[in-house]
Protein backbone atom coordinates (compact mmCIF):
# COMPACT_ATOMS: atom_id res chain seq x y z
CA UNK A 1 0.00 0.00 0.00
CA UNK A 2 2.95 2.67 0.85
CA UNK A 3 4.43 1.45 -2.60
CA UNK A 4 1.34 2.74 -4.23
CA UNK A 5 0.87 5.89 -2.35
CA UNK A 6 4.36 6.96 -3.26
CA UNK A 7 4.35 5.79 -6.54
CA UNK A 8 1.00 7.53 -6.78
CA UNK A 9 2.51 11.00 -5.68
CA UNK A 10 5.15 10.89 -7.56
CA UNK A 11 3.09 10.38 -10.72
CA UNK A 12 0.78 12.87 -9.59
CA UNK A 13 3.41 15.70 -9.20
CA UNK A 14 5.08 14.93 -12.88
CA UNK A 15 1.76 15.50 -14.15
CA UNK A 16 1.06 18.41 -12.16
CA UNK A 17 4.73 19.67 -13.45
CA UNK A 18 3.72 18.62 -17.56
CA UNK A 19 0.12 20.29 -17.08
CA UNK A 20 2.04 23.86 -15.71
CA UNK A 21 4.90 23.49 -18.62
CA UNK A 22 1.93 23.35 -21.35
CA UNK A 23 0.05 26.19 -19.49
CA UNK A 24 3.42 28.33 -20.06
CA UNK A 25 4.10 27.65 -23.51
CA UNK A 26 0.58 28.05 -24.62
CA UNK A 27 1.06 31.58 -22.71
CA UNK A 28 3.39 32.37 -25.05
CA UNK A 29 0.51 32.33 -27.69
CA UNK A 30 -1.73 36.14 -28.27
CA UNK A 31 -4.56 36.13 -25.82
CA UNK A 32 -3.41 33.47 -23.53
CA UNK A 33 -2.32 34.43 -20.13
CA UNK A 34 -0.05 32.77 -17.64
CA UNK A 35 -1.35 30.59 -14.86
CA UNK A 36 -2.61 32.79 -11.96
CA UNK A 37 -3.73 30.40 -9.19
CA UNK A 38 -4.37 33.52 -6.80
CA UNK A 39 -8.17 33.36 -7.56
CA UNK A 40 -7.77 29.56 -6.00
CA UNK A 41 -6.03 30.68 -3.36
CA UNK A 42 -8.38 32.95 -2.48
CA UNK A 43 -11.02 30.62 -3.07
CA UNK A 44 -9.45 28.23 -1.06
CA UNK A 45 -9.09 30.49 2.20
CA UNK A 46 -12.79 31.18 2.18
CA UNK A 47 -13.83 27.64 2.52
CA UNK A 48 -12.37 27.96 5.82
CA UNK A 49 -15.72 29.97 6.91
CA UNK A 50 -17.66 27.27 4.55
CA UNK A 51 -18.33 29.39 1.67
CA UNK A 52 -17.52 27.39 -1.30
CA UNK A 53 -19.23 29.67 -4.12
CA UNK A 54 -18.87 32.95 -5.00
CA UNK A 55 -20.98 35.58 -7.04
CA UNK A 56 -17.30 36.46 -8.18
CA UNK A 57 -14.11 35.25 -6.22
CA UNK A 58 -12.70 39.24 -7.00
CA UNK A 59 -15.05 40.75 -4.98
CA UNK A 60 -14.16 38.53 -2.02
CA UNK A 61 -11.76 39.62 0.96
CA UNK A 62 -8.59 39.08 -0.32
CA UNK A 63 -5.45 37.10 1.47
CA UNK A 64 -2.13 38.12 1.32
CA UNK A 65 -0.81 34.61 0.10
CA UNK A 66 -3.54 33.92 -1.76
CA UNK A 67 -1.10 32.85 -5.12
CA UNK A 68 0.94 30.84 -3.51
CA UNK A 69 -1.95 29.01 -1.40
CA UNK A 70 -3.18 28.65 -4.86
CA UNK A 71 -0.18 27.19 -6.19
CA UNK A 72 0.07 24.73 -3.19
CA UNK A 73 -3.88 23.49 -3.91
CA UNK A 74 -3.00 23.31 -7.20
CA UNK A 75 -0.09 20.63 -6.71
CA UNK A 76 -2.00 19.21 -3.77
CA UNK A 77 -4.76 18.39 -6.14
CA UNK A 78 -2.81 16.78 -8.91
CA UNK A 79 -0.90 14.58 -6.65
CA UNK A 80 -3.95 13.48 -4.94
CA UNK A 81 -5.34 12.78 -8.26
CA UNK A 82 -1.97 10.44 -8.75
CA UNK A 83 -2.43 8.71 -5.92
CA UNK A 84 -5.93 7.73 -6.43
CA UNK A 85 -5.14 6.79 -10.07
CA UNK A 86 -2.57 4.83 -8.59
CA UNK A 87 -5.44 2.47 -6.43
CA UNK A 88 -7.60 2.75 -9.06
CA UNK A 89 -5.17 0.79 -11.67
CA UNK A 90 -2.97 -1.05 -8.79
CA UNK A 91 0.53 -2.27 -8.26
CA UNK A 92 0.26 -4.31 -11.72
CA UNK A 93 -0.03 -1.21 -14.11
CA UNK A 94 2.99 0.05 -13.27
CA UNK A 95 5.08 -2.93 -13.91
CA UNK A 96 3.72 -1.91 -17.71
CA UNK A 97 1.99 0.89 -17.48
CA UNK A 98 -0.29 1.54 -20.73
CA UNK A 99 -2.03 5.06 -21.93
CA UNK A 100 -5.35 4.72 -21.53
CA UNK A 101 -6.48 4.63 -17.97
CA UNK A 102 -3.99 7.47 -17.19
CA UNK A 103 -5.87 8.92 -20.38
CA UNK A 104 -9.50 8.49 -19.00
CA UNK A 105 -8.30 9.40 -15.18
CA UNK A 106 -6.95 12.80 -16.17
CA UNK A 107 -10.30 13.70 -18.28
CA UNK A 108 -12.03 12.21 -15.63
CA UNK A 109 -10.57 15.00 -13.17
CA UNK A 110 -11.55 17.89 -14.91
CA UNK A 111 -15.06 17.02 -13.28
CA UNK A 112 -14.05 18.61 -10.45
CA UNK A 113 -13.08 21.92 -12.06
CA UNK A 114 -16.42 21.92 -14.59
CA UNK A 115 -18.60 21.57 -11.21
CA UNK A 116 -17.52 22.72 -8.35
CA UNK A 117 -13.99 24.98 -8.82
CA UNK A 118 -15.27 27.11 -11.94
CA UNK A 119 -18.55 27.89 -10.24
CA UNK A 120 -16.62 28.39 -6.91
CA UNK A 121 -14.75 31.09 -8.39
CA UNK A 122 -18.01 32.56 -10.07
CA UNK A 123 -17.40 31.43 -13.45
CA UNK A 124 -20.27 29.00 -14.11
CA UNK A 125 -21.05 25.52 -14.27
CA UNK A 126 -18.46 24.79 -16.94
CA UNK A 127 -16.96 28.15 -17.24
CA UNK A 128 -20.74 28.73 -19.21
CA UNK A 129 -19.60 33.03 -17.41
CA UNK A 130 -16.63 32.84 -19.05
CA UNK A 131 -16.33 35.07 -22.13
CA UNK A 132 -15.38 32.13 -24.60
CA UNK A 133 -17.03 28.84 -22.69
CA UNK A 134 -16.35 26.48 -25.48
CA UNK A 135 -12.86 27.67 -25.84
CA UNK A 136 -12.27 27.40 -22.35
CA UNK A 137 -13.57 24.31 -22.07
CA UNK A 138 -11.43 22.95 -24.93
CA UNK A 139 -8.30 24.33 -23.56
CA UNK A 140 -9.19 22.47 -20.51
CA UNK A 141 -9.83 19.17 -22.01
CA UNK A 142 -6.21 19.94 -23.36
CA UNK A 143 -4.70 20.47 -20.34
CA UNK A 144 -6.36 17.47 -18.64
CA UNK A 145 -4.99 15.18 -21.61
CA UNK A 146 -1.31 16.76 -21.15
CA UNK A 147 -2.21 15.63 -17.36
CA UNK A 148 -2.99 12.11 -18.26
CA UNK A 149 -0.15 12.23 -20.56
CA UNK A 150 1.96 13.39 -17.94
CA UNK A 151 0.69 10.35 -15.47
CA UNK A 152 1.73 8.02 -17.83
CA UNK A 153 4.91 9.31 -18.53
CA UNK A 154 5.98 9.67 -15.07
CA UNK A 155 4.76 5.84 -14.40
CA UNK A 156 6.81 4.91 -17.19
CA UNK A 157 10.44 6.69 -16.05
CA UNK A 158 9.47 5.16 -12.82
Amino acid sequence: MIDLVWRGIVIGLGATILMDVWAVILSCFPGQNRPNWAPVGRWVWHLRHGQVFHHNIGQAAPYAHEQALGWVFHYLVGILYGVILAFLVGAAWFAHPSFWPAWIWGIVTIAAGWFLLLPGLGLGWMASKTPAPTVTRFLGLVAHTVFGFGLYATALML
